[in-house]
């Protein structure tokens, strides 16, 4: 099912169908002799308003569909999901006539941590998410689970050079900052205009390459004794920097 995207879990689905995300077929667990109940009940009732197909199976057959086991008795089968433009991710901000917000994610290869970025950014109001097309994941099935459903909101990027894709977001007046160990404070950092936010992958961080092309470098606050945090924590608390200042500087 490679030409497929699986979403799995009950509030993966329910938000692909009030969506109206397109959905070729929904697999639901039931029971024998045993009536759907509950959020079950709803997803099925849900499917047949929009007069997709679903399908009643045992679990043995969710089991071997699903990617990692944990499809809580649905997976929805749905065309794949697609990617769209650079171009179109800074047309979402001029239609919002907002400043762009761009992540852009340089390596990230755990599908758990990317579909964790997607839920924050999307929460944060990010017009897209950027990703190289090498060493890093793409969007899956565990991806669009970890996402609670943002991935059917957010504008996703798949470059082949992520260096090549700064130099074109500096000529559309975006300020490239990466996260960075050695970088100033992001308490410091004037975020509220046109940014790109860099961050780097679970193990190797930022690529010297990439971060040659930055702007300045941002750091958060360590005051414990662990000196790093997960990649999809660490985004969080920089989209959340950045919606903080957007939000204090529309007030003046």
């Amino acid at each position: 099912m490679e030409d497929k995207l699986i979403l799995e879990g009950r509030k993966a689905v329910l938000e692909a169908l009030n969506n109206d995300r397109p959905i070729d077929r929904i697999l639901l667990r039931r029971d024998k002799d045993k009536p759907l109940e509950g959020t079950l009940r709803l997803i099925a009732g849900k499917a047949r308003e929009r007069k997709l197909v679903v399908q009643e199976v045992d679990r043995g057959k969710l089991d071997d569909v699903s990617e990692h086991g944990h499809h809580q008795g649905v997976i929805a089968l749905c065309p794949a999901v697609p990617y769209v433009e650079v171009a179109d991710i800074l047309a979402i901000a001029e239609e919002r006539s907002e400043q762009p917000f761009v992540i852009i994610l340089d390596g990230v290869t755990d599908p758990h941590n990317l579909g964790a970025v997607l839920r924050s950014a999307e929460a944060g109001g990010v017009h897209g998410v950027i990703i190289p097309k090498r060493r890093a994941v793409g969007l899956t099935g565990t991806v669009a689970k970890s996402s609670a459903g943002a991935v059917t909101h957010m504008a996703i990027a798949r470059v082949v050079n992520i260096s090549r894709t700064l130099e074109e977001l500096k000529e559309a007046g975006l300020w490239i900052t990466c996260a960075s160990m050695d970088g100033t404070s992001l308490y410091d950092a004037d975020l509220a205009g046109p940014v790109a936010l860099v961050l780097g992958s679970e193990g190797e961080g930022i690529s010297r390459l990439v971060e040659e092309h930055a702007d300045f470098k941002v750091s958060i606050p360590m005051l414990g004794r662990i000196q790093s945090l997960n990649v999809s924590v660490a985004a969080g608390v920089l989209i959340y920097e950045v919606v903080r200042t957007r939000m204090k500087a529309a007030k003046l």
